[in-house]
């Protein structure tokens, strides 16, 4: 890392002493000097720009619609890596801007060759079709239990019918009714139909396929009848550390839920290992409108809370004995202690993004204290974020890594400044007010932290809860004063059997925690659902709060001006008129009050992914079976529908007998029966065949032009995505 900041470094304090020459004539001379004279001022800011623009660099390999040769990212981060080497030599010259740029590309580079590389490391076969039933035979690396059934992950397995070279690294099954008790480490045999990784549901949609892909899971199913174990690991040492942790994990998970019952062992299970499926859906949608979801999502506040107890406690009984603390560097000590009890904490917790980043900065804090340095900062994010994209650069596209980081930074960014330092840190202010600083606080970073995540969360989650900083004031001193200290003692005294004289006390507040966080979610308009955001308006806002929050001059306010675009380009977006899923099944139309209208609520998961896209709750006037909707808009009869918006008829075929008459009376023909005939509507022909190949299509009607996007339009053909298959011929 020191090789790639150096050149940075260099060029920033070379811009101090060589100014900017005023060649340049006019406005470029002005905008030249002005530039410099920040870049001076902020030349100790630069460093933070590093994971940023590697960042970038990542988000270009992802954005591609095509594989890349795995030669192209070695080979432009080589040019350029040496590009910038040379570069430097023109510094005297007056040519930082010039290194300054190759230097950018260079970092750009070497985060694209990391995806490239990631994606390369991780390959694995996918399912195309639907098969079975089969018998699939394999190791459980991994089992989870929900509120309904359970689910095992399968590693190498032996699919009946496949090829070894066909055959997805992992598979992951849905278990029903009665089974056996499966641990980790198990052999298991399995009936089961296995199905490919679920395609996004419309175009733009979050992608599992690739989601999966990253975790070597090819293919997904589900078990006919029982799963029969073939042979038993349980109690037996392997030689997989990832495995023992796995079952270490399960054994705590089932420990908590024989000790505390219900909804409130749930969240233990959650707080303590990660385990979020067994909390009931009405709970956790509760939890989620409030605001709170955040807290079960294992991250900064709870590792932070692990850590700082054991730092505090064992520095604590240090001091009570004279002869340690006066002899013994127990501060130090104790850091080191509060580290590797982060980094245990962090496994049992399933080392998700939000951990890892975490513990990263946690292990940097207290190697910190142990240097007597200081160790929040800007810095130790960049770090940490610097790390992670490093070897996990698929994180950079998922919502874990984008809020975790957001919220962190803004807080850091804040608390940094100096009137918040010596306020937050040194405590100056009237010693009246000091009772209301720890709520004040508490307040002021939720408010800041819900800034800096809720259009992530709006883009992500198509949901905003207005309610959050009431509940997160409340729920926040619960969890971190009374919850977690209990959690920790716990975990302590789990080994001696003893964990019921934790987990107890534990679950009071717990209950206090879900009765808040029911009582906010049913507040009238708790939560609000918003339209899907477009992805560049998101770019655009995030530009904006890195300007703004990494700059300390005062052009760091021109960050606003992205927020201003960002919030213009969201507003002014328009949904799709016409959604048709893969498989033809589902249809939704936007009507004259700008609702969507679905023709069914199957597939569940589908009609609420589209609902929640147009900040919908509920769909819209009923789907008429046969006649007119109320508006007109939408008319149907045995062989299909017609829709008609902005001056533009949408034909929606389901037999082949009206093929004809509708490609004669629309522009635009959705057919999930194949056309093997010339269609001679003037608009967009999509049939079954396209449906099948493509996935989900949107269209949209605007002003008389017509625009299509498809699923494999919008992300192209990636490694992640099932082989593309050719159009059988007409």
């Amino acid at each position: 890392m020191t090789a790639v900041i150096d050149p940075t470094r260099t060029v920033a304090g070379l811009i101090d002493e060589n100014r900017t020459e005023a060649t340049a004539p006019g406005v470029r001379s002005f905008v030249r000097r002005l530039v410099a004279a920040a870049l001076r001022d902020e030349r100790e800011r630069l460093i933070l720009w590093i994971p940023v623009i590697v960042a970038v660099g990542v988000g270009i390999y992802f954005a591609l619609r095509a594989e890349p040769p795995l030669w192209t990212g070695p080979l432009a981060t080589g040019v350029f890596g040496s590009g910038a080497l040379l570069a430097v030599a023109f510094v005297q010259r007056g040519r930082a801007a010039l290194v300054l740029t190759i230097v950018a590309l260079t970092l750009a580079s070497i985060g694209f060759t990391v995806a490239q590389v990631r994606t390369a490391l991780v390959a694995t076969p996918v399912l195309g079709a639907r098969i079975g039933p089969v018998t699939v035979t394999g190791t459980a690396i991994a089992t989870e239990v929900f509120d309904k059934g359970g689910r095992i992950t399968l590693d190498q397995p032996d699919v009946e019918g496949l090829e070894p070279a066909q055959t997805p690294r992992r598979i992951r099954i849905r278990l029903r009714g009665d089974q056996p008790t499966i641990v980790p480490g198990d052999r298991v045999r399995a009936r089961a139909m296995l199905i490919p990784v679920p395609p996004p549901s419309r175009p733009g949609a979050f992608d599992f396929q690739r989601q999966a892909f990253f975790e070597g899971i090819g293919a997904t199913g589900f078990a006919l009848g029982a799963v029969a174990i073939d042979e038993r690991t349980a109690g037996a040492v392997s030689t997989s550390l990832g495995m023992q942790i796995a079952r270490l994990r399960r054994v705590i998970a089932e420990r908590i839920s024989a000790t505390v019952g219900g909804n409130a062992g749930a969240v233990i299970a959650a707080l303590i290992v990660g385990d979020r499926g067994r909390i009931s859906q009405p709970a956790i949608t509760a939890i989620r409108n409030a605001g709170l979801a955040h807290l079960l999502a294992i991250s900064g506040l709870h590792i932070g809370l692990v850590a700082g107890s054991v730092f505090l406690a064992l520095r604590l009984l240090a001091s009570l004995s004279p002869e340690i603390a006066l002899r013994w560097p127990v501060k130090k000590l104790a850091a080191v202690a509060a580290m590797v009890t982060a980094g245990v904490y962090m496994q049992l917790a399933g080392a998700s993004i939000p951990t890892q980043r975490a513990f990263l900065m946690i292990a940097v804090v207290f190697t910190a204290v142990i240097l007597d340095r200081r160790g929040i900062s800007l810095r130790l994010v960049a770090f940490a974020a610097l790390i992670i994209l490093l070897f996990r650069p698929e994180a950079l596209l998922g919502a874990s890594f984008q809020l975790s980081f957001a919220a962190v930074i803004a807080l850091v960014a804040v608390y940094e400044t100096p009137a918040a330092t010596r306020l937050v840190i040194h405590g100056e202010g009237r010693s009246a007010l000091a009772v209301f600083r720890y709520p004040a606080g508490i307040a002021a970073t939720t408010i800041i932290a819900t800034l800096a995540t809720a259009p992530l969360a709006a883009y992500h989650f198509n949901q905003v809860a207005w309610y959050g900083i009431v509940a997160n004031v409340i729920g926040v001193p619960l969890t971190a004063l009374w919850i977690m200290p209990w959690a920790v003692l716990s975990l302590l005294l789990m080994p001696l059997n003893l964990e019921v004289l934790g987990l107890t006390p534990m679950a009071w507040g717990v209950r206090g925690l879900i009765a808040i966080a029911e009582g906010v979610s049913d507040w009238p308009g708790a939560v609000s659902g918003v339209p899907a955001i477009p992805r560049v308006a998101l770019l655009v806002w995030v530009a904006g709060g890195l300007w703004l929050a990494l700059w300390r001059s005062g052009w760091r306010w021109l960050g606003m001006l992205g927020f201003a675009v960002a919030a213009v380009i969201a507003v002014n977006a328009d949904g799709p008129d016409v959604l048709v899923d893969a498989d033809g099944r589902l249809l939704a139309v936007s009507l004259p009050d700008e609702r969507l209208a679905l023709s069914s609520k199957t597939p569940r998961f589908t009609a609420a992914t589209w609902l929640r896209a147009a900040g919908q709750e509920e769909p819209g006037p009923q789907w008429p079976k046969l006649g007119a909707s109320a508006d007109g808009a939408l008319s149907c009869d045995p062989s299909g529908c017609l829709y008609r918006r902005h001056g533009i008829v949408v034909a929606f075929v389901r037999t082949t007998e009206a093929v004809d008459d509708d490609c004669r009376a629309a522009d635009v023909v959705i057919s999930t029966v194949p056309i093997r005939s010339p269609c001679p509507a003037p608009g967009p022909v999509i049939d079954r065949f396209d449906l099948r190949r493509d996935g989900a299509h949107a269209v949209w009607l605007n002003n008389g032009t017509i625009k299509v996007l498809s699923v494999r339009g919008a992300r192209g053909q990636r490694p992640w995505t099932p082989e593309l298959k050719r159009r059988r011929p007409t």
